[in-house]
């Protein structure tokens, strides 16, 4: 193993470590990271930032920001909303929901999908008088199904569309996914 490797790896568990303490915010921690391998000549100064500007980078950025303006915009809380009810039995209430969070993670990225559909679930839980636990776990899996059917449903598919596209000239569509994504569902 080289000193480079050693030093490297170093790096990789101080920033572990850095993550896992957690007194500062994860954005400085690797930013630190990445200033570190600089000045050290892990990372070569003309590469430093070349990822930003991926294809990938950007879109999974857009997405973000959709997902953020969904929120803010009030249309989750609109949907979801009008859509649940508590008087409802349980596996009707999996099924609402699970066809809300497959939905909206599709458009969205999935674990905002679930981050957002969670408190509703549990409120209508606490509403109906029954343990949360017994619809938050299928609500999760709809939500990474609903991601998976969708080129911005979820980060892996857009980096797997751009490196078709950087690979084979073509990328992935947008619902490209959608036959393995329902099929899964299934």
């Amino acid at each position: 193993m080289t000193t480079d490797q050693i030093a490297l790896f170093a790096l990789f568990g101080a920033v572990f470590a850095g993550l896992l303490w957690g007194r500062y915010r994860y954005d400085l921690v690797a930013f630190a990271a990445l200033m570190v391998a600089l000045l050290t000549g892990l990372v070569p100064t003309k590469e430093a930032f070349s990822g930003f500007g991926h294809p990938a980078t950007v879109i999974v950025a857009f997405v973000l920001v959709v997902s953020a303006g969904l929120v803010r915009s009030g249309a989750v809380l609109l949907i979801t909303r009008t859509l649940i009810d508590a008087s409802r039995k349980v596996g009707a209430h999996i099924a609402v929901m699970g066809v809300v969070g497959g939905v909206l993670s599709a458009f969205m990225n999935n674990v905002a999908a679930l981050a957002l559909l969670m408190p509703v679930d549990i409120q209508t839980a606490r509403k109906a008088g029954r343990a949360a636990g017994t619809t938050l776990m299928p609500l999760s899996f709809a939500t990474i199904l609903g991601g998976m059917a969708t080129l911005i449903g979820t980060p892996p598919n857009i980096i797997i569309a751009a490196t078709r596209g950087e690979t084979l000239g073509t990328p992935f569509a947008m619902f490209d996914f959608l036959p393995v994504g329902g099929i899964t569902a299934l």
